[in-house]
């Protein structure tokens, strides 16, 4: 087969304004601290990721009412972008780096913003049904966010340049290049914007259909200054020989170490000045391939493999580590813990009865700052977040014999792998639990309530290793938790944040990929793989409201106002379940689009 040329030069291409609206005010740093409740300004709404509305308009005793006022068809791909609103425009970013400026309103368009990637996005390939030839997309084009700042809008492109778009016509003002995207690094997660710093995280994993040339390499969480592209900083997230953390990848050559911050942005703390970051797995997996073969080549306790698996506490300014946590040390199975973290404050007061790991030293009752996730590998992880201390943990949805962590140090916090799951051999089948148990579709928390809202998966992974396989493994295979409720695969838990008890507010056959959102008028929003988009009752889970779209419901459920109106916004399509596109094949399931609500008596 012929090479393909690498294409550097990029066209940007800006579609007119149709629709007309006012023109956005500048986003401040004080806006970004105390948003405006009207607005939609991060993924989450605020720097904390709690996804908390206080708006009231619509609420428990009115929502019944909710009708659909606009929808929008996207281009499609696969979407996993959560929109942001300011002042009545609403920004949406799709696959392969097209940007939408919409009237929030209405849905019409404003301006779009197309940027033309390089021709090594495009990559042919033989049908080897009847040797016609394909072009299949790379999978490098999702971006979960973008971000407001001043009057720009920030996106990371796919061709591995961060770019600052004018907010108001989507007339380019800057790009650098943060990455080449030869080495197959992707800007998956998007950017967030602190302190005039535009902070990006991206995966990096070797593809050698698309990138044969390219062996792994080392990723990084990147600052650039928001008005001029400068890079400022960048911070490793695989700890390379002689760097704080390079021993605990034990012999594994620098160019093989891989662990990425593939998924949403980092979480941001004003008053301590630290901007909290996921980081995925060891790559590859199993320990067997990392490891050169040797499965004890590093310890079977944290530290190992840093900085897979933990959250990291970083200063926006520089880039500087200020501490790390470790949930899984040296993962074998992929099952990563990348998303968001919550900032919440709480009482610590955990029920015995209710976690399983609780730090002894804690004093009972006393306020605490912490940061809160609940990532693909299942549990949930509450820690200090002044300076990283273990406060508790539990397996989450159910403790079972196969979840990752066999123990945990509560007075360290340190913790060990379950040594039973971990592949010993070539061909060791394991099964582990959980995989996806939440992913990149964020939780939400409410405040009255002290409650999160996280929406869960009850699957885990069987996997064989094969260490002579590109990732490690020959098969793996999704499959319910063994005993698990066919009936209650998926829904909703509600988990007081206090004692860590877990109420099973919704329960079904069906899991989801959707966001869960809280708000001041006492709902949680929620949608499901079955089309079905529900508004509960904060309290009883009681469902109040609920209808049918055109396709499962995807990352993303934000509200907002506008003159006055309150309204809901929901994106359903394909996200990741689609990864390639072929052309003249059949269309693929689902349908990428918008779709808003709002009462009618306030419209």
């Amino acid at each position: 087969m012929r090479r393909m040329l690498l294409v550097a030069a990029v066209l940007i291409q800006v579609v007119p304004v149709i629709a007309q609206v006012r023109p956005a005010r500048l986003v401040t740093d004080d806006m970004l601290l105390n948003p405006d409740p009207a607005d939609w300004l991060m993924p989450s709404r605020t720097y904390d990721w709690q996804r908390f509305s206080p708006l009231t308009q619509i609420n428990k005793d009115n929502v019944w009412q909710l009708r659909l006022v606009w929808s929008r068809g996207l281009s499609s791909g696969s979407h996993e972008n959560i929109p942001l609103v300011h002042d009545g425009i609403m920004y949406v970013a799709q696959f392969n780096s097209l940007i939408q400026a919409l009237d929030a309103t209405t849905g019409d368009l404003i301006w779009e913003h197309r940027r033309k990637l390089p021709d090594a996005f495009y990559k042919k390939r033989e049908d080897p049904a009847d040797k016609t030839e394909l072009t299949e997309l790379t999978p490098n084009g999702k971006s979960r966010m973008t971000a407001l700042y001043q009057d720009m809008l920030f996106y990371a492109a796919a061709d591995g340049y961060v770019v600052a778009l004018d907010a108001r016509t989507g007339e380019q003002r800057w790009e650098t290049q943060a990455h080449d995207y030869r080495t197959s690094t992707r800007h998956t997660s998007g950017p967030v914007v602190v302190d005039g710093k535009v902070i990006t995280g991206r995966s990096c994993a070797n593809d050698p259909f698309f990138f044969p040339q390219v062996t792994q390499t080392t990723c990084f969480i990147a600052g650039h200054d928001a008005r001029t592209g400068k890079e400022l900083w960048k911070f490793y997230t695989a700890a390379a020989p002689g760097q704080p953390g390079g021993d605990t990848w034990g012999n594994t050559p620098a160019n093989k170490r891989t662990a990425s911050p593939w998924g949403l942005s980092g979480a941001y703390d004003p008053v301590r000045k630290l901007i909290f970051w996921g980081v995925a797995n060891p790559s590859p997996y199993p320990r067997l391939t990392r490891h050169l073969g040797n499965v004890e080549d590093v310890p079977r306790s944290a530290p190992a493999d840093l900085f897979s698996n933990s959250t990291v506490a970083l200063d926006p300014a520089t880039g500087t580590l200020a501490w790390y946590y470790q949930q899984i040390p040296g993962d074998d199975w992929d099952v990563d813990g990348v998303h968001e973290r919550i900032l919440i404050r709480t009482p610590f007061n955990p029920d015995r009865n209710s976690v399983k790991w609780i730090n002894p030293r804690i004093p009972r009752g006393q306020p605490r700052d912490i940061v809160v996730d609940s990532p693909e590998h299942g549990g949930i992880w509450v820690i200090d977040r002044s300076n990283g201390e273990f406060l508790w943990a539990t397996p989450f949805p159910h403790d079972t014999p196969n979840f990752a962590v066999g123990s945990i140090d509560v007075e360290t916090g340190r913790t060990h792998m379950n040594w039973d799951l971990v592949a010993q051999k070539d061909g060791d089948t394991t099964t582990i639990c959980y995989t996806d148990q939440k992913g990149w579709y964020p939780m939400s928390y409410h405040p009255r309530t002290n409650s999160l809202y996280i929406p869960f998966n009850d699957f885990c992974v069987a996997q064989t290793v094969r260490v002579s396989a590109r990732q490690g493994w020959a098969r793996r295979r999704q499959i319910p938790r063994p005993g698990a409720d066919p009936n209650k695969l998926g829904g909703i838990a509600k988990v007081n944040m206090s004692t860590g008890r877990v109420d099973w507010f919704y329960t079904s056959a069906v899991g989801g990929v959707g966001a869960t959102l809280a708000t001041a008028g006492d709902l949680i929003f929620w949608g499901d793989e079955n089309r079905r988009f529900r508004a509960f009752d904060a309290d009883s889970g009681k469902i109040l409201w609920e209808t049918t779209l055109e396709s499962r419901i995807e990352s993303s459920t934000i509200t907002y106002a506008v003159n006055g109106t309150q309204y809901v916004a929901v994106h359903t399509g394909e996200g990741s379940a689609i990864r390639k596109y072929l052309p003249n094949a059949t269309p693929a399931p689902g349908h990428n689009a918008i779709f808003v609500f709002a009462l009618p008596d306030k419209r």
